[in-house]
């Protein structure tokens, strides 16, 4: 006879999702992972090898290949902090492509970055400036505090708990000081929403699109990561050491820092025209 699958409780999630804060996951990757293990805990009765495998099968027929590794993920990580002697589930292999889809080009990134300046859109004109010139995520970005900017850097807890400093540019910094002057600001966060409160990450994602619109540009070409790979491009043109971006950029080998210097298909169109 089959064993009924049994719900996980609250409780054992919520100490899982508690597991996850001090290993100081993305919020959005506690979400996914919880979601994962509750999925699974949903669909099969025990922690078993048997088991991890069917959830395995289950997720290639019905998900794409990046969804599963990430649920595949999520289940051994669980694993690691159950301490279960399970080896851990294989991932499946993804074709990598060798070209990049939706990156700004330079040419619109100055011209979104002219149109926010004339129309006073001043906390979105700083902030993809930011991404642009440190290369931070967009979780992290909505972190700087008028301190930051006068310090000239900020330490960020980043992916695998490691700290990283983040530098501020110096004609970054300047600009960043007259607007904070002109809003006599001189501490706590600096980019907040009309409510005064920090803006989300999804706030900034969905305001980039409706920015792009108003000023005739494809939106899927403008989103926070476009930013941060403009970053990369611009650093490895005028530094070539790809160790040091890969530290700056908080990111675990240099294999997903290259990723970060392919060009894109316009790019590549370009080149071959």
């Amino acid at each position: 006879m089959t064993a009924t699958p049994r719900l996980m409780s609250n409780h054992a999630l919520d100490q899982f999702q508690k597991y996850l804060m001090t290993h100081n996951k993305s919020p959005n990757t506690i979400c996914v992972y919880r979601y994962a293990v509750e999925q699974f805990y949903h669909l099969y009765p025990q922690l078993t090898p048997r088991n991890l495998q069917l959830y395995k099968v289950y997720l290639l027929e019905h998900y794409r290949p990046q969804t599963v590794n990430l649920r595949i993920r999520a289940l051994n990580c669980y694993m690691e902090y159950r301490q279960a002697s399970i080896t851990p589930v294989s991932m499946i292999k993804i074709q990598q492509k060798t070209y990049l889809d939706h990156m700004i080009s330079e040419a619109d990134y100055e011209y979104l970055k002219r149109c926010l300046l004339r129309d006073e859109r001043y906390t979105y004109y700083f902030l993809i400036r930011f991404m642009a010139a440190t290369g931070v995520r967009v979780s992290e970005v909505i972190q700087f505090q008028a301190e930051d900017i006068f310090s000239g850097y900020k330490d960020i807890y980043s992916k695998g708990n490691k700290v990283r400093r983040i530098y501020i540019p110096q004609s970054l910094r300047t600009d960043t000081l007259k607007w904070l002057s002109f809003l006599h600001k001189s501490h706590g966060p600096i980019f907040l929403n009309r409510f005064d409160s920090p803006i989300s990450p999804g706030g900034i994602r969905s305001q980039l699109k409706t920015i792009a619109l108003s000023y005739h540009m494809t939106p899927e070409m403008v989103h926070p990561h476009a930013f941060r790979h403009r970053f990369a491009k611009s650093f490895i043109e005028k530094c070539g050491d790809i160790s040091l971006l890969s530290d700056l950029l908080g990111h675990k080998n240099l294999e997903t820092t290259r990723i970060y210097l392919m060009k894109s298909s316009q790019e590549q169109q370009t080149v071959i025209d």
